[in-house]
């Protein structure tokens, strides 16, 4: 099945404590059903002291469930993805508008 949200997309998220926040999807894993995105359910992880890197404690954008996350259309709001041919191609469109994405 072809994936609705797939890398480098611009969501903003609908549910849970960082809802109305967005962000672009750095990672997504389609087994687990769900997606990192960037700046969105930061958690604080501590890192140990390496002779390269400095420990301490760091932000880490942790895994979103893809079922809380909707793609933002041309006018910046949430939109669902469909599918339609076009010229040969099946290409994924926003909802709200019918704009390609």
């Amino acid at each position: 099945m072809a994936a609705k949200l797939r890398k480098g997309d611009k969501v903003v998220v609908l549910t849970g404590k960082d809802k109305g926040k967005t962000g672009e999807i750095a990672s997504v894993d389609p087994k687990s059903g769900k997606a990192v995105v960037n700046g969105v359910n930061v958690a604080i992880r501590h890192v140990k002291q390496s002779q390269t890197s400095q420990g301490g404690r760091t932000p880490k954008a942790m895994p979103i469930q893809l079922s809380n996350l909707a793609i933002v259309d041309a006018n910046g709001k949430a939109s669902r993805v469909g599918f339609r041919m076009e010229d040969g191609k099946k290409v994924r469109f926003a909802k709200t508008t019918g704009d390609v994405i």
